[in-house]
């Protein structure tokens, strides 16, 4: 399985569809259980913009929440753009996610259940536009997690035995 770097580009599911990875939430597939996936646009200004084109952003703390029908990226820090002037962005500040009224409403009602939140995953441009992959997910236990890295761990083992033959 090949890493893909932040910043290197990667063809898409689609013909002609380029994605550059700026940034990857890598503890949440240890954190938590991922239900269900979305992909969904991003409301930057113009600095924040410039700032994840030099791949700086860092989702480690980030989660979206629902509001009044609307879904709002919380805790993501896109630094600010050192070459802008004082009409520079506010790097933690809440963004707006772009989604259809539908994928709200489906999403709403997940989120609003015990113990499920919607979590970023990784940030990117796709065809030149700024997205966010966001999954509802279930918070893991302590010993869920160690119970995860036993079965990777058996797999991968298994998966060596099968390649030697």
């Amino acid at each position: 399985m090949a890493k893909s770097n932040p910043g290197k580009k990667r063809s898409a599911s689609g013909p002609g569809d380029t994605i550059q990875v700026v940034a990857r939430n890598r503890r949440a597939r240890h954190e938590f259980d991922l239900i269900e996936k979305l992909e969904a646009g991003l409301v930057l200004t113009g600095t924040e913009v410039k700032s994840l084109r030099n791949g700086k952003a860092s989702l480690e703390e980030a989660y979206a929440t629902v509001e009044d029908g609307e879904v709002w990226l919380l805790g993501c820090d896109i630094p600010e753009y050192l070459q802008a002037n004082r009409m520079n962005h506010k790097p933690k500040r809440p963004r707006k996610l772009l989604l259809h009224r539908s994928e709200i409403l489906k999403i709403a009602g997940k989120a609003t259940e015990k113990g499920l939140t919607l979590v970023p995953l990784s940030l990117y441009f796709k065809n030149g536009k700024a997205k966010v992959e966001l999954f509802v997910a279930k918070g893991r236990k302590t010993y869920d997690k160690r119970e995860a890295l036993k079965k990777q761990d058996a797999k991968r083992e298994i998966d060596r035995v099968l390649r030697r033959g």
